[in-house]
């Protein structure tokens, strides 16, 4: 049996998530994840000694975000069959990287796996998910904020007829580097939020297929980030949201940006009078 190490190196991108980070490395080192690369999006002395003793980081000087990170922390890495990328606030339990890996192994026609993510509280967050046709968009869109359990949404956060997912979230998963390699990683035009939906729709483009491993979990700290700049990260999340929505769309709907944009702007009017959930 190959050993995890030898197929899987993995990327965490920090942005002042401090303990949390620490707590994340243990985790992924006791899962079998040998080299690591923490890129520091926060200050340039966040992270201490103990992080280092765990990984090797990369401080950019700047906030890149999160997908232009992910592709600065690749750069850093010895090329291994499979990249586990990670938020720093993530813990990942006994067993999960194998068993991500061995459904990659057995699976040759899927490029990237998500786990089971937990919050804190034990509950599942919604991280395999649908992508979105004009009729989800935007009634999720607009209902979300204010009505988080309405019938649109739960069939966006969810799989497919057949169980299969169209997208897993960017908060953990692993991906077949060759592939990830092959849609020139993350598209760096995204800052914050929905760079998880335009790599797997960009892999969906070349016949790639994403899939969800349940039995693998991990439990996510939610917020640690983006409590630190919330204004900001809420108008990269819509923004984000407009960017895909011009990325994929096709025909008639390309004519249809306009009233996107403008739900969007609604959208982001609700949720800064109105705060809840509304990833």
């Amino acid at each position: 049996m190959i050993a995890v190490a030898d197929l899987v190196n993995a990327v965490v991108v920090d942005y002042h998530a401090e303990e949390a980070l620490n707590t994340c490395l243990s985790s992924l080192k006791a899962n079998g994840v040998g080299e690591i690369v923490v890129v520091e999006n926060g200050a340039p002395g966040s992270t201490d000694i103990s992080v280092e003793k765990q990984a090797t980081i990369v401080r950019p000087l700047v906030n890149l975000g999160y997908g232009r990170g992910v592709n600065r922390g690749v750069a850093a890495l010895s090329k291994k069959q499979y990249l586990l990328v990670s938020n720093p606030d993530v813990v990942v339990h006994e067993g999960a990287v194998d068993r991500m890996v061995a459904f990659l192994r057995s699976n040759p026609d899927v490029a990237i796996v998500g786990p089971k993510i937990l919050r804190t509280d034990g509950t599942v967050y919604p991280s395999h998910r649908k992508f979105p046709n004009i009729l989800l968009a935007g009634f999720h869109a607009l209902l979300a904020p204010v009505w988080p359990t309405n019938p649109l949404t739960k069939s966006y956060r969810s799989t497919n007829k057949d169980g299969s997912v169209d997208w897993v979230s960017g908060a953990f998963f692993i991906v077949n580097r060759d592939a990830f390699e092959m849609v020139g990683g993350f598209d760096e035009r995204y800052f914050m939020f929905a760079e998880d939906m335009a790599l797997c729709w960009s892999l969906a483009q070349r016949g790639w297929q994403a899939a969800s491993v349940p039995d693998a979990v991990v439990t996510h700290v939610e917020g640690l980030s983006r409590a630190k700049a919330p204004r900001a990260m809420m108008l990269a999340h819509h923004q984000s949201a407009l960017r895909f929505e011009a990325q994929s769309a096709k025909g008639l709907r390309k004519l249809l940006l306009p009233v996107a944009a403008s739900v969007l702007a609604l959208r982001y009017l609700v949720v800064s009078l109105w705060p809840s959930r509304h990833s």
